[in-house]
């Protein structure tokens, strides 16, 4: 049951398929969620009231974030090409 919200927590937030940015096309889509991810990370910087944790945090979510939408970009485009 945890584990099941959890899914699908994760899934409603970072998933293009399923968070409101599936409507958007990837490049907007990617932009909004890299501001989105460094207004979280200034958010919990600030209540930590460290500096190091937003570079810490700013540089996680840069990366987790572009990893993800580029993985996304290189299966829509490997779809592309076979389809």
């Amino acid at each position: 049951m945890e584990l099941k919200f959890v899914k699908e927590s994760w899934s409603g937030v970072m998933e293009i398929d399923h968070n409101p940015t599936r409507n958007m096309n990837l490049s907007s889509a990617h932009l909004l969620m890299q501001i989105l991810a460094w207004m979280w990370s200034v958010i919990f910087s600030l209540s930590l009231g460290s500096y190091l944790a937003f570079g810490i945090s700013s540089i996680a979510h840069t990366l987790l974030l572009g990893g993800v939408f580029v993985t996304l970009a290189v299966f829509q485009a490997s779809e592309k090409s076979n389809g």
